[in-house]
């Protein structure tokens, strides 16, 4: 399994190495919207094939971001690994905010996959010119309330703000809470406590922080990143009670900092009302999706129930309550499955019961793990096939086992071959894998009647099967 860090201040530097670099343009591929966040996120990172690969946990469940690659990075390869790694966890390899210009490649990786793209996450982009200039009918408005706020306060600055600024900025937060509506919702209050945290961060090279100035006194101040040709704004703070502070901040800070990028991205409106129609005024180039993927497998798409499979001798069915003593012994037969190469008895993570194989086999088709065939002659169980490890590109693995009494008559060939054809021109896999231990000839060749070899270790002799 892949091994992740907890994404801090201290590995920042790291990060920004590839977000630095990084043309996505969303604000969740940056430094600050991980570290704003982490709480709701949970952010862990690791380097992958040449690529940041970050993985969050939101609401207890496990979703990636696109893999951002280095000057020599794989996404391929940081994808596989990623898949692969959801795969040994059984959990969907979910890859979530993923930006437009990536989304053609995991709709071709995908057979099938749900995608999504909320409203309410669109991170709102403008061209860096605009909000520098605010040029044209369009922004009359805004140039409006700078004009009364530079007639209204004409001695006002815009500044950098270092890490010297620590007693002005906390003294900005003071009169900030002062004005801060009391009847303002949980969401609101906390956003202005993270906020707090981030600015705590000002003189970070990684951050560019300025503000607008009465005099001595700091009246609005806003925290961005560069990624890319991208400036981020993370943080915009004003005070109310300075009517036209927010264009005049807009502006002088995208004057500021804005050299070098062509884009602005002002972030998203978390379905706020006052930010949505605020972010909409300042005419955004563009709403820049972010596409959730939730890849599906084939059971999930063309399987309701475990069909029966017949072939010359043998039918391949659901297991029933009524194998479970026979299923067990299959199991349980310790010489006979240490060629199995999985420990069933280990993978329980409990004590053996008389229904404990059973469930396990039964919960994995419910959600759409595996699918496991008694392999039955004349209506007795005498083995399984289990189709497992679907990756959600197109593949699965089988394994097969026959119990020793009935070893040597060819019904693992057989009901081998039934299954990986049920996978391939049933359920629409487009390939099918298998793998067994270099001393065990039996299953060597089983395998080699059925399948193409595809290559060996130390361990394993590899097949595979191709539509």
């Amino acid at each position: 399994m892949l091994e992740f860090k907890p994404v801090t201040k201290q590995e920042a530097p790291r990060l920004r190495r590839y977000y630095q670099t990084c043309e996505f343009g969303l604000c969740e591929y940056s430094v600050g919207t991980k570290l704003m966040w982490k709480a709701a996120l949970h952010p862990a990172w690791a380097e992958i094939a040449g690529c940041l690969v970050v993985r969050n946990e939101i609401d207890g469940q496990v979703v990636f971001d696109y893999p951002v690659p280095g000057p020599e990075g794989d996404e391929d390869a940081a994808l596989e690994a990623i898949e692969n790694d959801c795969l040994e966890r059984g959990i969907p390899p979910v890859i979530s905010v993923v930006p437009e210009c990536r989304a053609a490649k995991l709709l071709g990786r995908y057979p099938y996959v749900r995608v999504s793209d909320v409203r309410t996450w669109r991170d709102y982009v403008y061209y860096r010119e605009d909000l520098q200039f605010f040029a044209g009918r369009r922004y009359s408005g805004q140039r409006n309330h700078i004009n009364k706020f530079r007639s209204k306060w004409p001695d006002a600055q815009f500044r950098p703000l270092t890490a010297a600024d620590a007693p002005v900025i906390e003294q900005f937060w003071q009169d900030y809470e002062a004005e801060f509506p009391k009847d303002s919702n949980a969401k609101a209050k906390n956003e202005l406590e993270l906020a707090k945290k981030m600015l705590k961060m000002t003189g970070k090279p990684y951050f560019f922080t300025g503000g607008m100035f009465d005099g001595e006194k700091l009246i609005a101040l806003s925290l961005a990143e560069k990624c890319g040709d991208t400036l981020i704004i993370h943080i915009e703070k004003a005070l109310y009670s300075y009517t036209g502070v927010y264009p005049a901040l807009v502006q002088a800070f995208a004057d500021a900092f804005g050299d070098g990028c062509q884009w602005i991205n002002r972030e998203d409106d978390a379905a706020d009302k006052g930010l949505r129609t605020s972010k909409l005024q300042y005419g955004p180039a563009r709403l820049a999706p972010k596409y959730r993927f939730d890849p599906q497998n084939e059971l999930l798409n063309h399987v309701q129930a475990i069909p029966e499979l017949k072939t010359e001798r043998l039918t391949l069915s659901a297991l029933t309550e009524a194998d479970i003593p026979a299923y067990n012994a299959l199991v349980l037969d310790a010489d006979r499955n240490r060629w199995w190469g999985y420990d069933d008895v280990g993978g329980l993570g409990g004590p053996v019961e008389e229904r404990s194989f059973f469930d396990v086999a039964r919960r994995d088709f419910e959600n759409r793990q595996a699918v496991n065939f008694a392999v039955r002659l004349d209506g007795k169980l005498i083995g399984e096939a289990v189709l497992y490890r679907f990756d959600c590109r197109g593949g699965a693995e089988l394994g097969c086992r026959i119990d020793k009494a009935y070893a040597g008559n060819g019904y693992g060939t057989e009901a081998f071959a039934a299954v990986a054809e049920w996978g391939l021109y049933k359920i629409h896999l487009s390939r099918v894998v298998a793998k067994c231990y270099k001393e065990n000839q039996a299953s060597y060749k089983m395998l080699s009647a059925c399948m193409r070899k595809k290559g060996e270790d130390d361990t394993f002799f590899y097949f595979e099967k191709l539509v």
